[in-house]
């Protein structure tokens, strides 16, 4: 809208081709009154709000007022941890957190002119849930002591790392909000979420998070790409041409990180949707485009021996990444 202001008020998508198989990434609020929301099928999107206006995704414009707004942003708190284009954590000190708060939301608005919410906590987890419940341009302030009580009413599915089979399963027991999490023994949480998942979620729900702000963020531990086809895909010949540019997307990115990967992996989704993953690991370490395409050709080959059918998306990638970069002969 900053970039065509004269849609400012409509229903807009940010998306694919409604009339192929695009797929929404975000909607304005105007669309989302519709029923129109991410992750949605273009076509649906339509047909819920024949007068959406589809505007095409521009990643490199996005990045550009990310990096405007992160810059703002690290002007004025001790720490920030972007997590995404649009999203992060940031350390607000001591003193007196809920002014700078606003002191970042008033600049954000001022140098950028984007609106930003925001959620004030004392910790991670309830910061993020907190900044979504204000949009746009509200900040959400959860006091010292009042975690737990903030989350208790708020549905399951609000809860980072409670994924739709967790909160599938949790229901099936019963269990619809936060605090039905929460209130359980540990014993109950074991025997519903066996392992590390369930001692972290039933924290969460209890308003515990020990994860600090990181300034810097962690490296890239895979590189991966893929592709959505207009149409299924069956020609072997064409799968081995998309696959080898994947191939040389994924060696170029590994380059530009001076990093080689240990192990290749095809990810294939038919046309029923259901997805398989195969990968193999490497006797050394690679960022040769052909090197990967021929480990990925075969995993791809071997995984349609198993399965044979047409493609809805191919994806290729590239984990278990070392230092350094592959010398060649000539």
């Amino acid at each position: 809208m900053h970039r065509r202001p004269e849609l400012r008020g409509r229903p807009i998508v940010v998306g694919g081709d409604p009339d192929g198989r695009g797929v929404v990434a975000t909607a304005n609020y105007a669309a989302r009154r519709f029923g129109v929301r991410s992750a949605m099928s273009c076509a649906e999107a339509r047909r819920r709000c024949p007068n959406l206006v589809f505007v095409r995704p521009d990643i490199t414009e996005y990045r550009g007022w990310s990096d405007r707004v992160w810059t703002t942003v690290a002007d004025l708190v001790p720490a920030s941890e972007p997590v995404g284009l649009d999203e992060g954590y940031l350390d607000l000190g001591e003193d007196d957190p809920i002014s700078l708060a606003r002191d970042v939301q008033r600049a954000v608005a001022e140098r950028v002119r984007l609106s930003a919410s925001l959620g004030v906590a004392t910790c991670k987890v309830v910061a993020k849930i907190a900044s979504d419940r204000d949009k746009p341009g509200g900040i959400t302030i959860v006091p010292r002591g009042e975690e737990a009580a903030f989350l208790a009413p708020l549905p399951l599915r609000l809860l980072p790392g409670a994924g739709p089979r967790t909160t599938a399963r949790l229901g099936e027991a019963g269990l619809e909000t936060i605090g039905d999490l929460a209130g359980l023994p540990a014993e109950r949480i074991a025997a519903l979420l066996p392992g590390r998942v369930g001692t972290l979620l039933h924290a969460r729900a209890r308003g515990i998070d020990p994860r600090p702000v990181v300034a810097e963020p962690p490296e890239r531990i895979s590189v991966s790409t893929e592709r959505t086809f207009d149409r299924d895909v069956t020609d072997r010949a064409e799968l081995a041409r998309r696959g080898e540019e994947m191939s040389r997307d994924v060696a170029g990115a590994l380059g530009r990180r001076d990093r080689c990967a240990r192990t290749v992996t095809v990810k294939l989704r038919y046309a029923d949707f259901s997805t398989v993953t195969r990968s193999a690991t490497l006797v050394a370490a690679t960022d040769d485009p052909a090197v990967i395409w021929r480990h990925a050709s075969h995993l791809l080959d071997g995984a349609l021996r198993d399965r044979p059918g047409a493609l809805r998306l191919l994806g290729v990638g590239a984990s278990g990444l070392a230092p350094g970069r592959q010398l060649a002969l000539f």
